[in-house]
């Protein structure tokens, strides 16, 4: 079962986004992005940051269902790569 990412992912929900995250990691195998309308460039702070958490534990993300201004601002920022945004 994949994290789902909320329609709004911004610095004021990012924190709390972060800890749902790793209090239930086995999820973050996969995120979906589906619902995600309303972002900056925090949600890449949050990916990125679950990143490293699985990494560190010999695994990876799989953003799923990313919208385009994801893909694109990931791509802005260097992160596509890591973040399977390509």
């Amino acid at each position: 079962m994949p994290f789902l990412l909320p329609s709004k992912v911004t610095q004021e929900n990012a924190v709390q986004l972060e800890r749902d995250g790793l209090f239930n990691m086995a999820t973050l195998g996969t995120i979906d992005c589906s619902a995600l309308i309303d972002f900056d460039s925090t949600v890449l702070t949050l990916l990125m940051a679950w990143q490293k958490k699985l990494l560190f534990k010999g695994q990876t993300i799989s953003v799923v269902n990313a919208p385009e201004k994801l893909k694109v601002l990931a791509g802005v920022y260097g992160v596509s790569q890591l973040l399977g945004l390509e």
